[in-house]
């Protein structure tokens, strides 16, 4: 894969980013599944990955780093994603007794330094703030971002589910841009074309990365009305372009100018992300899907 501008300030990355939102399912063996994993996307030219110190019940960081560090890797030849806000409670966490948000400078502060420590690297490519916590004083974690920004620790600042009028809010405290914002964003949501957070990521020269991009397995397997109907379309649009439909759903999102964020450990649906960079999809058939989405024209 041929690596893109994140945003117009940087940096470059593989056009499918992979993320382990996902692993906090139960699943055998995940030091494993983890090699195994960022193996394939290798192989497949996806070099970005994305983390968060909650992913993983708060081992995905850790586990990542382990792997990496056992395989001979120049550390530029990888992008590295991690984020804090969203606070979870895990039996590991005895002092996190609901689910919240923080985004305090402290809490940032302290959640770059130990993803420095378990990812085993120097500095985070993208560091994004997930979510936005009300009570946090804005004026504070704006600081806290722009000196980890200073210090190296941290190369480019980006958001996740926000908002548009909290993206705004949050750049108008910065003076370096933010360069991406994670969203939902897929065939069965497309909420993100019509409450204006595709128009400020674009107005702001940014790509967005879309955030289950495959609707967390519904595209193919859901028996809702709207995901029979998108999968028929998608089935028979697949036809003409010899592919899958779970490829034509993603070369939907690329038409968009979206980067796809995987979450899938199912490997034929990783390759099958891989395979929609191929596919141009033609402009009628890019609405015969929104329309199917939607239920009308």
């Amino acid at each position: 894969m041929e690596k893109i501008y994140l945003s117009d300030s940087g940096p470059k990355v593989s056009p499918a980013v992979y993320g382990f939102y996902r692993w906090n399912e139960p699943m055998e063996n995940r030091a494993a599944a983890m090699e195994r994993i960022i193996n394939l996307c290798l192989e497949l030219g996806i070099n970005t990955f994305d983390h968060s110190e909650i992913y993983g019940g708060y081992q995905c960081e850790e586990l990542f780093g382990e792997v990496i560090s056992q395989r001979s890797f120049r550390r530029e030849d990888l992008v590295l994603f991690t984020k804090c806000g969203l606070v979870v409670p895990n039996p590991g966490k005895p002092e996190v007794r609901v689910k919240h948000y923080n985004t305090s400078a402290s809490h940032i502060l302290q959640s770059v330094d130990n993803s420095l420590r378990k990812l085993r690297t120097d500095y985070i490519d993208i560091f994004l703030l997930d979510s936005l916590d009300p009570v946090s004083n804005l004026e504070e974690t704006a600081l806290a971002l722009s000196q980890l920004k200073r210090s190296g620790k941290i190369r480019n600042i980006g958001v996740a589910n926000f908002r548009v009028f909290q993206h705004q809010l949050l750049a108008s405290y910065l003076q370096v841009p933010i360069v991406t914002n994670h969203i939902e964003l897929n065939l069965l949501n497309t909420s993100a074309l019509d409450n204006g957070q595709m128009d400020y990521i674009k107005q702001r020269y940014m790509r967005p990365l879309a955030a289950s991009p495959l609707a967390a397995g519904r595209i193919a397997n859901g028996q809702d009305i709207q995901a029979v109907r998108v999968r028929e379309k998608l089935t028979e649009i697949g036809l003409k372009y010899e592919a899958d439909m779970e490829s034509i759903a993603i070369a939907w999102l690329v038409k968009l100018g979206a980067l796809p964020l995987i979450g899938t450990t199912n490997e034929q649906r990783i390759r099958n992300i891989a395979n929609s960079f191929s596919i141009d999809l033609d402009l009628q058939d890019w609405y015969e899907l929104y329309h199917a989405s939607k239920g009308t024209e």
